[in-house]
């Protein structure tokens, strides 16, 4: 019989792609070889689910697929609010070694984690801001780098005390997270030094390394910057590790809203 998680794949062109149709068919022969599943996700309006579309997968469907991917130590691919990246999940060594070995990333540079709730931040961070700060950032294109805890998975970023976390304003990430209850390990769905993605033909070279490949059509910000990475590890200061997207507007809420001085930290 055939499985949701297991058959070929569904292969729909993304919003506005710019890759031609022998590529998409390229793309299709190496998934269905490889048993990668390429299914497009189209967010809910302010009226409820979208309206289902030809060629367009249910919702629900591909939240099922995702997570079951994911739940098996397996790495997907996802949109988010700034750029596509991929996940898996962050108390897995073994899904996070796959991570490193599908980007041939440096063992060195560290995975952010992705959570579903302001809430779940606490569970593996040391915070040391006021819980209304994080409500003014997040969720949003930013993120706050903490003190890790110690239930936070060793194997993730041994070589550093501390962690990036992120609550993308993107209603499909943060509904895989509650649904998964535990963190995503979160890093740009491209090869390292390679130029960060914002539709999914641009990193179809990866698609037969991953189980799932969620199509959310182009995003919307095309600066290819990511989201902006702050320190506040420490007390009362805060350090711009990326400036990303949102550097100015995030500035402005840590020092004019909660008087928190930069601190230039080590380059």
């Amino acid at each position: 019989m055939r499985s949701v998680y297991n058959i070929g794949v569904e292969l729909i062109k993304s919003r506005g792609a710019r890759s031609s149709a022998a590529a998409h068919r390229l793309g299709v022969e190496m998934c269905k070889e490889l048993k990668t599943k390429v299914l497009r996700w189209l967010p809910p309006t302010s009226n409820g689910p979208s309206a289902q579309h030809e060629g367009q997968t249910d919702g629900a469907e591909i939240l099922s697929c995702t997570v079951k991917a994911l739940q098996e130590g397996q790495v997907v691919a996802v949109p988010t609010d700034t750029i596509y990246g991929l996940a898996c999940l962050a108390q897995s060594s073994e899904a996070i070694r796959r991570v490193y070995d599908i980007k041939g990333r440096n063992g060195q540079k560290p995975l952010a984690i992705c959570v579903g709730e302001i809430q779940d931040i606490y569970k593996y961070c040391k915070v040391k801001v006021k819980k209304e700060l994080l409500g003014d950032l997040l969720p949003g294109p930013v993120t706050l780098v903490f003190e890790r805890s110690e239930i936070l998975n060793t194997d993730l970023n041994p070589f550093t005390p501390l962690v990036g976390v992120r609550i993308p304003d993107h209603a499909l990430m943060r509904r895989l997270c509650q649904m998964c209850g535990e963190p995503l390990a979160l890093t740009s769905a491209n090869i390292s030094t390679h130029s960060s993605t914002v539709a999914v033909h641009e990193f179809q070279d990866l698609w037969p390394k991953l189980a799932v490949v969620v199509d959310g059509g182009p995003i919307g910000d095309q600066s290819r910057l990511g989201s902006t990475v702050v320190d506040l590890s420490v007390l009362g200061k805060y350090r711009v590790i990326r400036p990303g997207c949102a550097l100015s507007a995030t500035v402005d809420v840590l020092e004019r809203k909660y008087g928190l001085s930069e601190n230039p930290g080590e380059e």
